[in-house]
């Protein structure tokens, strides 16, 4: 382990990276998602897709191209043999199932696998994106999010509030305090983060659950 200390944000990437396997097309969200490509374990290089029409995203270090960015506005350079396309194209590979992965933020996830992520009560939002498409054409879905809100309030939830995103879409939700899977029988406590105990994560979700230890995975 590493003696500096991670901010909670830091934590989720690293978390998140450990699901990408070798090859896979990933779609990254604006905002922490993008932190994910830092954590990658070696040997294991994906494939950034970009909503906004780019398929091989490089990291934004020093051979970024201002005229290239990715899908939330932030400068991106470009590997060697990837390509520009159309909003249609794009989209056709969304909606076509070959992405494999997308890493969303979320304003809440319930235990359905429901997921919130577009819409802060009162305030101005151009709309959802890519979200809904994202989503619902991905093969999996990772919401990657603090475990509350800045008011404190927990995020994880019995029946999302806000208006949904997607409808049972949610495979894995990743918070810097634990890693929930959704099943058919709902939310699955698979690990907690490392220094977290159960009562911590206990207290501060607002979902029933399972853990793993007691259904014999």
């Amino acid at each position: 382990m590493s003696d500096v200390m991670m901010t909670p944000k830091q934590i989720i990437a690293a978390r998140v990276a450990k699901e990408m396997k070798d090859g896979d097309v990933v779609n990254l969200g604006i905002g922490l998602p993008t932190l994910v490509p830092d954590y990658l374990p070696k040997g294991v290089n994906v494939i950034l897709q970009s909503e906004n029409g780019y398929i091989g995203l490089g990291p934004a270090n020093d051979e970024i191209d201002m005229d290239l960015v990715n899908a939330g506005g932030q400068p991106a350079g470009i590997i060697p043999g990837g390509a520009f396309f159309d909003s249609l194209f794009s989209f056709s590979l969304i909606r076509g199932g070959h992405v494999d992965v997308t890493v969303l933020g979320g304003l809440e996830v319930d235990a359905k696998g429901n997921l919130a992520n577009w819409m802060v009560p009162g305030k101005m939002v151009p709309g959802m994106g890519g979200a809904m498409d994202l989503v619902t054409g991905a093969k999996k879905v990772i919401v990657a999010m603090e475990h509350c809100s800045k008011k404190g309030s927990p995020k994880i939830l019995e029946e999302c509030t806000l208006p949904l995103t997607g409808k049972g879409v949610v495979d894995l939700i990743v918070t810097e305090l634990a890693v929930f899977s959704v099943t058919e029988d709902g939310l699955v406590l698979e690990e907690l983060q490392e220094g977290i105990d159960f009562e911590t994560v206990k207290e501060k979700t607002a979902a029933s659950f399972k853990v793993k230890e007691l259904i014999g995975c």
